[in-house]
């Protein structure tokens, strides 16, 4: 692409085309519900499913053309332009033992990877727990991001003992300037413009996949042949991080991997190790570099 700052080319999400390629018997979902515009997915999935779990079947999917009022984790605020970015909820039972939930945006962020650079070729990584990287497309290095920028976010939430709400957002068509911040990015300032729906499909199905092996290990990532990928994939292996855990406690160590529940395991200056299981990642640099 030789123009990055041109504008891409925009449409409104093609709602039939999405429920052809992803509604059963043909795609995965169940039931598959395309919004013209919404606040949130995650929101309106989460209640929606609540106040009516027999319209819900397993899985279910929202999409989105246009978020509003898009949330991260920590209720931070995420918001695009219309027709730029890949908004969407999956409605799903894990059917693994609860205390391994805490995988599902790990797990997530695996698949979005595959599907991502099978898809359009950009490299997508991960940072702990739930953000999705692409390379600076400047490769300069920013303060907490190195060369790396964010893409886009999960967002997993829990409906009740037995459903979670996995959302996705992420950056396809914006430009430098509609970005929110600098460490922001899009697969567009990436050299890439995928359509949308085949992205989402694409997407879709590789979650799907994940999930499926992962429910076969009974939620044992690592014994589902998972675990190491999802370390392999992920940013932020190998760096000395410093991480803003609950309570206002700062902890800095080399992430030296991640644990059997899918915390991130640090080793300290000490020597000792310290498992994270919540808390806002910042990369300080390369394990070994100066």
């Amino acid at each position: 692409m030789d123009d990055v700052t041109a504008l891409p080319p925009r449409h409104r999400l093609d709602a039939g085309l999405v429920q052809d390629l992803l509604r059963a018997p043909t795609g995965i979902a169940a039931r598959v519900v395309v919004l013209g515009e919404v606040g949130s997915t995650n929101t309106y999935l989460v209640e929606e499913a609540r106040a009516q779990a027999h319209a819900w079947p397993l899985p279910s999917l929202v999409v989105a053309d246009h978020q509003t009022q898009g949330r991260g984790r920590l209720d931070r605020a995420w918001q695009t332009p219309p027709h730029t970015a890949l908004t969407c909820s999956l409605l799903l039972a894990p059917g693994t033992p609860r205390d391994t939930w805490g995988w599902l945006p790990l797990l997530t962020g695996l698949a979005a990877s595959r599907a991502v650079s099978a898809t359009t070729g950009v490299q997508v990584l991960t940072k702990w727990p739930n953000d999705l990287l692409v390379e600076a497309p400047d490769g300069e290095d920013m303060l907490g991001w190195g060369a790396l920028r964010k893409v886009g976010g999960i967002l997993t939430e829990v409906v009740d003992d037995e459903r979670v709400v996995v959302g996705l957002g992420l950056n396809v068509l914006q430009t430098a300037d509609e970005l929110p911040v600098p460490s922001a990015s899009s697969l567009w300032l990436s050299g890439a413009s995928p359509s949308r729906e085949m992205l989402l499909t694409a997407l879709q199905e590789s979650l799907a996949d994940v999930v499926r092996q992962w429910r076969d290990g009974d939620g044992d990532a690592f014994a589902a042949g998972l675990g190491s990928e999802v370390e392999a994939r992920m940013a932020t292996i190998g760096r000395e991080v410093r991480v803003l855990v609950p309570g206002g406690k700062e902890v800095r160590g080399a992430a030296v991997g991640l644990g059997a529940d899918g915390s991130l395991l640090l080793e300290l200056a000490d020597g000792e190790r310290c498992e994270v299981r919540s808390g806002d990642v910042s990369h300080v640099r390369t394990v070994g570099s100066a």
